[in-house]
This record gives C-alpha cells, structure tokens and sequence, in this order.
C-alpha cells in the first residue's frame, strides 16, 4: 500500500449518493487478510467468514447487501483497481460470495467468486469472466491520478481470452483507469465501431479483432522489479563458458537495472562470427529478466509492412510481426532477440525495415497499421546479433551497447566438448557415459575437424556424429563400449 485517497461525504441534505468509502493505491499482487481487496464496516457486528451477497453501486452509501439477513454495510476502503469492477458487479446485479477476515479495521475481504445460483454447485461462465478480471487487476499497476471512482462512467480465468463484444466490453468498463490512457480512448472508439450498424460488416471485423488482441495484452508499467545477482550469475556460467568479458558487461546492466527499477536505454547487441553463442547469450540474458522473448530473422524480412502491419483499408489486412509478438506474450514487457541485425538494410520491398527498428528502439512507443494506436514500449528490452558490425547502420548502432564476442580458442573448444557439447548429445540419444569414451588423442582429432570453422556448432555436429557411429556398434553388434582413439575418431570423422 503506498498511498490513500479520502473522499469528503456530500452534504445530508444532497440528493445524490454519498461516497462512504476510502481509496488506497497498492502495487500488491494477491491479497490477504492483512492487504485485502476492500474492507467493510463491521462495527454493528462481525460478519461469517463465507459471505453471500450483492454489490451496490459503490458511489451508494450501503455498498454490500448480505443475502441471509438483508444487512447492509458501508465499504470503507477499496484498492484503487477494483472500484471499477466492483462498480460492474454491482450494476449487473451479480451475487457474490467474499472470503474475508473480521479484523479491527473492519471486514477485511480477499477473495470474490460469484455465488452459484439456486445451491448449484457449479458456476457459471461470468464467475470464469470475473477470477480472469481478478487477476489481470492484480498483475495491473495502481491507476495514474487522483483514483475518483465517480469519474469513472465506465476457480482461475488465465486460460481466458476476450474475444466476444460482451466480454470486450465487460472488460473495459472492469479495468477502468488500469489501462493507459491512450488505450483506453483508443478501446471506446473500436468499440463502437465494432458495435456500429453504420459501418461495413469488414470494419467491424477488424475492429473486433483489434479489440482482441489490445485487451488480452496485459499493460504493464515501466517499473521494473530487482534481480537475483546470484542467480543471474549462476545462468551466465551454466549456459555459457568462458566469455568472462560478456558476463561483466550483461552483469554490469543488471547492477543497472536494480539501481534505477528501470530496463536500460540501450539494448545489447552481440557481435561476432558465427556459432560462438550470439543466440544464447541472448536466452540467458532473457531468461534473468524473467521476461518471455520473440525472435525476429532480418535476413527474411524485406518489406517494413511485415513488421509494421497492414492498413484496414485492406480485406486480408493483419497486424505486423512486432504487434504479433506482443500478442503472443500477452504482456507489454518482453525481450525482442533481433537477429542479423546487419542484413536489417537489405530491404527489397517499398522501403528499409531498419527504419521500423529505429522506431521501436527510442522506447517513444510504436504504432501498427493495423492497430492504429501508440503501443508503450518502455518495457521492451531489444537483443540484437550480429557477425560485422561495420555493415549496421549508424543510426541503428547507436541505440545499442555493443558487445564483442571473440572466437574460441582450441583450449577453450576442447573443455566444451568435454563439458557440454558431447555430454548433451550423450543424453539426448540416452547413452551412458562409459558406453562412449573419448580420449585425448580423439579429441586432438576433432579439433583439427574443426579448425577451419568458427564457433562452436561442428563441435556438435562432430559430438553427434561419434556418439552416433557408437550407439551402431553397441546396439547392432553388441558392442559393451566403445574407445575412439586419434586414429578410430578421424575415420570417423572424415
């Protein structure tokens, strides 16, 4: 709980409704009895435990009607997220059952499900719709600005989408001020176009479908939550051997991040030859962040309209691969792994997709064609690869911290074979460790197999090919193990 908002009563003689309760902001991401949802007036009695019962209107002064005895209570506090919600419920008159603890403060009530009707023992498809609406609140931040609900005129749900009007609509006047401005006005505007009788069925559809896919994205602040220094060093030296320099600098950006609860202004971009890592270093970095992560291929993509969508003017029009990834994580904030960023200049089509890079990489938002509205991107950390950093635009590079990754030396691919490449493949085609043995000369002979490579992938592939050619001999001639030499792993190899 952070702050607390107190609402001065209307005169008694108004005839409008009396507010009775108090707004708090909270950042809290479920609730209990000591950080409830709201709290009730218990002083003329404590209330069950269980208790059934309908919403008023909260802007009403007895705000909650128990359905066993008909009382009435005053609510005396509500998180700032769920005035809007408990608004709908009681406008729809949708009975309640509120899990809650008497405490001196008051009632204080941390869950709400909907009341199966005539003792049913099962609920209906609202109760689905409203332990969704619960947990997209939770996961919301505190609305921006004064939380006055009379401004606003407007068992787990996760599975859920929002596809139909009705639940579109529900849902927008749910949230309330939860959303961002801009989406929120953008939202009443589709919602009426898709509502409109006035408009071509086409126009409609898109509309509806835009609605979908903006209003199953949760929003998220710019706020960003410490990390575990231990444990992101951990997943740096599990994944990743050697490249000491690299983990100081994606270390020296966490210690960045914890500092200021903010993603950096720059993305990193990874250079250097092919195979020595780029993409994984990328999934680490992601993974750290806690963060899920789309993966976008410049060398396939040749036209801007690809990333940027389609306008709706067009029957076939759909959004682009950037709204998409947002969709598909269903989150605001998320890693965008950029690869081959020096082939983002080749485009073929009616313009330069690295222009649409630029736009999304100043975190001043992003607008799709086919959405028409300004997407914050504050919470987008981009990870961009790339083998030659002189073929990158300047432009383009100056929105990165550059990391340069060296090749490996013979050493250095000696002790990952040893240690990741063939223990891998060896569980991979489950085969015990002594069944398969590589001694010092074999290993001498693979990596003059791969001397004229880069990176690390024909260390795979060599790995691959050995246990392979040894899991033949073991399995077809009954093989108890099997010992490559120098000599044995070339003819093999070769």
């Amino acid at each position: 709980m952070h702050q607390v908002f107190d609402f001065n009563s209307m005169p008694e003689d108004s005839k409008e409704p009396v507010c009775t309760y108090r707004v708090f902001l909270s950042d809290e991401r479920s609730a209990d009895p000591e950080r409830p949802i709201l709290v009730l007036d218990n002083r003329t009695g404590e209330w069950p435990h269980h208790a059934g019962g309908v919403f008023m209107n909260p802007v009403k002064r007895t705000a909650f009607v128990f359905s066993d005895t008909q009382a009435s209570t005053d609510i005396l506090r509500i998180d700032a997220r769920f005035t809007s919600l408990l608004k709908w419920l009681g406008e729809n008159h949708i009975p309640v059952r509120l899990s809650g603890r008497n405490m001196p403060e008051g009632y204080c009530v941390y869950r709400i499900r909907e009341a199966a009707y005539g003792g049913a023992s099962k609920l209906s498809a609202e109760d689905g719709f409203l332990q969704f609406m619960i947990e997209r609140l939770f996961a919301s931040d505190a609305p921006q600005g004064d939380p006055v609900p009379e401004e606003e005129k407007e068992e787990t749900g996760d599975d859920m989408k929002l596809t139909s009007l009705q639940s579109i609509t529900d849902f927008l006047v749910c949230a309330g001020r939860t959303l961002p401005d801009n989406i929120r006005l953008w939202a009443r505007r589709n919602l009426a176009v898709a509502n409109s009788n006035e408009v071509t069925q086409e126009e409609r559809r898109h509309a509806q479908r835009a609605l979908s896919m903006m209003m199953n994205i949760q929003w998220k602040a710019d706020y960003f939550p410490s990390i575990d220094m231990e444990e992101a060093r951990r997943i740096l030296d599990s994944q990743l051997f050697g490249l000491d320099k690299v983990k100081q600098r994606i270390m020296e950006t966490i210690v960045q991040i914890n500092r200021t609860h903010t993603l950096p202004a720059y993305g990193l971009l990874l250079v250097g030859p092919a195979g020595v890592g780029k993409s994984q270093i990328a999934y680490a970095v992601a993974q750290i962040l806690q963060l899920p992560w789309t993966v976008m291929d410049m060398s396939s993509i040749n036209d801007p309209e690809q990333l940027t969508g389609s306008s709706r003017i067009y029957a076939n029009a759909k959004p682009g691969l950037i709204m998409e990834a947002f969709a598909a994580a269903g989150q605001s904030s998320l890693v965008f792994i950029i690869n081959e960023l020096d082939k983002a200049a080749a485009g073929k089509g009616s313009g330069n997709p690295a222009d649409v890079l630029l736009t999304l990489l100043d975190n001043l938002g992003f607008t799709d064609n086919y959405i028409e509205c300004n997407i914050p991107t504050g919470g987008v950390y981009p990870i961009a690869t790339a083998n030659f950093k002189d073929q990158i635009s300047t432009p383009l590079l100056s929105r990165f911290a550059v990391i340069e990754i060296p090749d490996y030396s013979d050493e250095e691919k000696k002790t990952i074979f040893r240690r990741f490449s063939f223990p891998k493949v060896l569980a991979r085609i489950g085969m015990r460790e002594e069944e398969c043995v590589i001694t010092d000369e074999a290993l001498e002979a693979v990596i003059e197999y791969c001397r004229g490579t880069t990176g690390i992938r024909d260390l795979e592939q060599a790995a691959e090919h050995l246990a392979a050619n040894a899991l033949y001999h073991i399995e077809a001639e009954h093989a108890g193990q099997v010992v490559y030499d120098g000599e044995r792993a070339r003819r093999v190899l070769n």
